[in-house]
């Protein structure tokens, strides 16, 4: 399938690592220029000489923080230099800190919320009268199967999420009449750094091994597995294309069945 996205131009946010280096890997195997953005120059760098090296879209990066005060700043000075305007805007942000809800203190509800709703809601209203004016945008907002069916000890992020699927939902709607879709990617249990971070945490919390958990969690997923961050990227792909137009406030589940939820 033409994905029809050859030459777009996409920004993808927190790309060192993980589903955004995949995705972005992904885009430009597609023929889109991107633009990597983190807080880990070697591995921004090393991600886009190997995007750069198989020749197909081109890739920069730019160091940025999304809880720094001038992260919009850094990040739209980026995009006039270096992409000259952004078609395609992937919205990801790193989880916060395991806890309960009890956890939660009014201080760490602040800065999260500082750091992964804030600034995707600011930047992306900040590209969209282009997007607008261009009569053609995609964003694409990455947050977590805990939106639809909260994850034990993951109060903040199921929080914090599920606040920006309010704002997807909502903006969808807004402006879908200027050919921009707006839709959000929930990644289960994908092997990323992120994951051994939290099976870590729940083998400290519960005594078990790494290995147990890591398999008491698989036993629960009916795909009888962990999934790839390329399955993940190639989801993000096509909703991100040209033939995914006709959906947008959509939430499409990467779990492997994983959530109970209908």
């Amino acid at each position: 399938m033409d994905m029809q996205i050859s030459g777009k131009r996409a920004l993808v946010l927190a790309s060192s690592r993980g589903l955004g280096a995949g995705i972005a890997a992904a885009l430009a195997e597609e023929g889109v220029n991107v633009l990597l953005c983190g807080r880990n120059g070697d591995r921004l760098e090393a991600n886009c000489a190997a995007i750069n090296a198989r020749g197909k879209g081109h890739a920069s990066w730019v160091w940025a923080d999304l809880s720094d005060s001038d992260f919009q700043h850094v990040i739209l000075e980026a995009v006039k230099a270096r992409l000259g305007g952004v078609d395609i805007l992937v919205n990801n942000s790193g989880g916060p800190v395991p806890g309960t809800s009890e956890d939660m203190s009014a201080e760490n509800l602040e800065t999260y919320f500082q750091s992964m709703v804030v600034p995707v809601i600011s930047l992306t209203n900040a590209l969209l009268p282009a997007m607008k004016e261009r009569g053609w945008g995609r964003i694409l907002t990455v947050a977590s199967s805990g939106v639809i069916e909260p994850i034990p000890n993951l109060a903040l992020s199921n929080t914090l999420r599920g606040a920006l699927v309010g704002w997807n939902k909502t903006l969808s709607s807004e402006v879908a009449s200027h050919g921009i879709t707006a839709n959000m990617l929930l990644p289960g249990r994908i092997l990323t750094d992120r994951i051994e971070e939290l099976d870590g945490a729940a083998a400290k919390r519960t005594g078990k091994s790494v290995d147990d958990v890591r398999a008491s969690s698989v036993k629960a997923i009916p795909a009888g597995r962990l999934g790839t961050v390329e399955e993940f990227a190639a989801t993000a792909v096509f909703l991100c294309s040209g033939p995914a137009s006709y959906i947008t406030g959509s939430m499409i589940r990467v779990d492997g069945g994983a959530a109970k939820s209908l």
